[in-house]
């Protein structure tokens, strides 16, 4: 895991580096940024970002120094538009709709990631861009994000887990209702019902914000952060009696550890603790 330095250095100016013609990833300290590069379309969503975000989340999850993922878009007009409805396919069956999908699954990659994941928000966040977003742990938006999952209009439901995380994240009731009429959400809308928990104070201050506030998620002890998003996740899939098991057992797993007892000691010295996610 990261050393105290990385935390620090976290500020520190990087170039991204490109994975391919929509994604790029870039590394300041021990944030990683995954980028979406497709200005002129809004970042629609095509077979670039299907392949590229999953390899850059799955690069910086396996790079130690790392300790927070955020994921944005790039240019002026939104996060990300939805699908590309220029991305052309010629006529397919159900059943091989449902074979060409199931084997691009790709949201589902932030299941996996151990590491807290924030999607950063600006403007347009649409369709596939929302269910983007609903697959992070956090989502952190501009006072001008506008939030929808229109697709019933287009005759089709929402396939990248929009139906199934949206209950999860703002609750049943809420969730149908923005399904049954793709109705548009304003940053404060979406904050009221829980689809972003936090709102810049201004759209030029996004990326400002949004490092300092995984800032202060990295700079906690590395190891107890790991284990509590596992455990809160945990909770969407089973059952209290079994969740309480696995909270009991991290807490175990945790209570000797290095970063405790430098918890413990920097308090009664009245110091920051000094964590190296042992």
């Amino acid at each position: 895991m990261a050393s105290d330095l990385a935390v620090k250095n976290a500020g520190a100016a990087s170039m991204a580096v490109p994975l391919n013609d929509a994604v790029a990833v870039e590394r300041q300290g021990c944030i990683g940024w995954i980028v979406l590069t497709r200005p002129a379309q809004i970042n629609a969503i095509n077979d670039d970002i299907r392949t590229g975000v999953p390899q850059a989340l799955q690069d910086l999850e396996a790079d130690p120094a790392i300790r927070v993922i955020v994921i944005r878009g790039d240019g002026p007009r939104g996060f990300c538009a939805g699908a590309d409805i220029k991305e052309q396919r010629g006529p397919e069956t159900s059943i091989e709709v449902r074979r060409r999908m199931q084997g691009a699954r790709w949201v589902e990659a932030f299941d996996d990631a151990e590491k807290p994941t924030i999607a950063a928000i600006h403007g347009y966040c649409m369709g596939g861009g929302m269910e983007l977003a609903l697959a992070c742990d956090i989502r952190f938006a501009t006072p001008d994000a506008v939030f929808s999952l229109p697709e019933t209009a287009l005759g089709l439901i929402p396939g990248g887990g929009g139906t199934q995380r949206l209950p999860r994240v703002v609750g049943p009731g809420r969730a149908m209702d923005l399904l049954l009429t793709g109705d548009r959400l304003s940053a404060d809308e979406a904050k009221a019902i829980g689809l972003v928990t936090r709102v810049a104070s201004a759209p030029d201050k996004l990326v400002e914000e949004v490092r300092a506030f995984a800032m202060r998620i990295a700079s906690r002890a590395p190891a107890a952060t790991l284990c509590v998003k596992r455990a809160a996740r945990a909770a969407l899939d089973v059952d209290l009696k079994k969740g309480l098991d696995l909270e009991l057992d991290l807490f175990a797993l945790l209570k000797p550890s290095d970063d405790a007892r430098e918890a413990a000691t920097a308090f009664r010295e009245k110091r920051e603790p000094r964590f190296t996610g042992r």
